[in-house]
């Protein structure tokens, strides 16, 4: 075991000397043995990120090469598991520590002692390539996780056996004496191989109206979600992983608010799935890396994050991973480069701050996965970014913004006038509308781009007639321009907002949403032409139908066909009550 000596040291970055180590091999850094990784060589100096504190730590102390580089462990137990950047479990390290977590201090990313019911699906002399399931395991009682061969492993088999194992033990063996067992070790920056690539041509519902309507995502797409302080960021990623149809769910917090951080792993543990009423964390890994914890562990932990949802695509799942936030990642990225005393670019980021984020978000998509039979998954990253002061033209935002596909721009503003989700629509975009749009067509309704295109439309004349209201007033416009006014002021009322804590109206389905705004503008039509046949703007404004349309959201979902058809009767009534039939 190569083992070198400690030469400087610089906060999370340390240099060490006569260390036989490869690019990114994970070493044990000191007395105390503290877990770092390779991420320069120069001659026989070796430079060091350390994933925890160094503080005490002197030139001389000994450094040790482990031979592998960073790793996760994948296999079943992950599920409902709560673990730092670098996939230590946390609940297990304060049992050993209390509150504050000790220097130096280890535990098994699985529980080793817990024995699973191992369930064959195949037999001695088959032949299996990377990502052929060996037997399967009833993780949760809603999950049964594929045991895969590693992506890398080929062969036959000698031999295998049903039973109770645990993640240490040997299920099989190939002829070559490869051993097999229920996980397997993937490092963090090599991206799983799949067998293809396949279009994003199916929308990820996340049960959120103004993203689902107007600014879809696709399963295996990749979203932006920029916004300042206090816009809603963290809520509505909670809310994603609550509602979005995604099976499986990996949260990264990286570099939040220790009180942000400590809000999500108090909430997820009681937040019920709505698909199974079980407890939402059998279908979540939490990876907590907050602000006050090591920086280096900070930028690895999207790797983390990435690499366990990579795992669960392998099994055929489509998966959700947040990642909250980015702005973190990177500003770690810029600590620990200028640490290295690397030329600095935009704002003092690394230059190679696109190619990271592009790394990154890359390793999404939806693909046919490695293995005989086919499997179908699909990983969705969502991105959030937090510019400092709102500034969406720093360098972490923009850059971001060139590799994502669909960009949901949080607005303080909206966020003051109490508008949650607070994004702005004006603002926003999603590129995989078109692609999305025959799915829509048949799964939704036929008609339901032209009603997505026509609330757009209303949406951007109300801001265009905006400006002319601030400047010579409303009563200026004709009585035309003002009914747009109206009708676009519902759309944002009555649908675009969306209250996260209500229980009816947190969650709104496709057919609900198309209901909804058809109803919508079919009152703007039904406006419009009884303003042509002589009624006056304020008699049609003050008609009960508009308020109790705005309300329509709070309708349970499965009383809505038979209430939204009423409130349809109703308003053919109360318009031909207006000119007379």
């Amino acid at each position: 075991m190569a083992i070198g000596k400690l030469y400087r040291i610089s906060g999370p970055v340390v240099v060490a000397e006569g260390l036989q180590a490869k690019m990114y091999e994970l070493v044990k850094v000191g007395n105390e043995k503290l877990l770092g990784e390779v991420i320069q060589i120069t001659g026989n100096k070796v430079t060091i990120q350390v994933y925890e504190e160094t503080i005490g730590l002197r030139p001389g102390e000994p450094v040790e090469g482990t031979g592998a580089s960073l790793s996760v462990e994948l296999g079943p137990g992950l599920l409902s598991q709560i673990y730092d950047g670098v996939q230590r479990p946390l609940p297990v390290l304060a049992k050993m520590s209390g509150d504050f977590v000790n220097r130096g201090l280890t535990a098994s990313a699985l529980d080793e002692n817990k024995k699973w019911d191992f369930v064959a699906k195949i037999k001695k002399g088959d032949d299996v390539v990377g990502g052929d399931v060996l037997g399967t395991v009833q993780e949760t009682k809603h999950f049964e996780n594929k045991i895969l061969v590693p992506p890398n492993v080929k062969g036959k088999i000698k031999e295998i056996a049903s039973g109770k194992f645990t993640v240490r033990q040997s299920i099989g063996e190939l002829e070559d004496g490869t051993k097999l067992y229920l996980s397997h070790k993937w490092p963090v920056r090599v991206p799983r191989p799949v067998k293809e690539r396949l279009m994003p041509t199916i929308p990820m519902i996340t049960g959120q109206r103004i993203l689902d309507s107007l600014f879809p995502i696709a399963k295996g797409g990749t979203s932006a979600l920029p916004g300042p302080f206090g816009s809603g960021k963290t809520v509505l990623q909670q809310a994603l992983s609550k509602w979005s149809d995604a099976k499986i769910v990996v949260y990264v917090g990286c570099g939040e608010r220790g009180n942000e951080m400590t809000e999500v792993l108090t909430e997820f543990p009681k937040l019920i799935d709505p698909y199974t009423n079980a407890p939402l964390m059998e279908r979540t890994v939490l990876i907590a890396n907050t602000s006050n914890m090591p920086v280096a562990a900070r930028e690895a932990s999207v790797y983390t994050g990435m690499t366990i949802a990579e795992y669960f695509r392998d099994q055929g799942c489509d998966v959700a991973l947040m990642a909250d936030s980015t702005s973190r990642w990177a500003e770690a990225m810029r600590e620990i480069s200028s640490r290295l005393e690397e030329m600095p670019g935009e704002e003092g980021y690394p230059a190679y701050l696109a190619a990271r984020l592009s790394e990154f978000y890359e390793r999404a998509g939806r693909c046919i996965c490695l293995g005989t039979s086919k499997k179908e998954g699909s990983i969705t990253a969502i991105g959030a970014v937090s510019p400092p002061g709102g500034d969406f033209s720093e360098p972490v935002t923009q850059n971001t913004l060139k590799i994502t596909k669909v960009f949901w721009a949080l607005d303080a503003r909206l966020a003051q006038r109490r508008h949650f989700p607070a994004i702005n629509w004006l603002d926003s975009y999603s590129l995989y509308k078109d692609i999305l749009a025959q799915w829509y067509m048949d799964k939704v309704a036929g008609d339901w781009n032209e009603i997505r295109q026509k609330a757009m439309e209303i949406l951007q004349q109300e801001a265009s007639l905006q400006e002319i209201v601030q400047l010579v007033g409303s009563d200026a416009l004709p009585e035309k321009e003002r009914l747009t006014i109206e009708i676009a002021r519902i759309i944002r009322e009555g649908f675009l907002q969306q209250s996260a804590y209500h229980p009816v109206d947190s969650y709104c389905s496709m057919k609900k949403q198309y209901g909804m705004l058809k109803s919508i503008l079919r009152f703007g039509e039904l406006a419009q032409q009884s303003l042509e046949e002589g009624a006056s703007l304020p008699t049609i404004v003050s008609l009960d139908i508009k308020t109790k349309l705005i309300k329509a959201a709070f309708i349970d979902e499965k009383n809505f066909e038979n209430e939204i058809k009423k409130l349809n009767e109703q308003m053919s009534s109360d318009f031909k009550g207006l000119v007379g039939g």
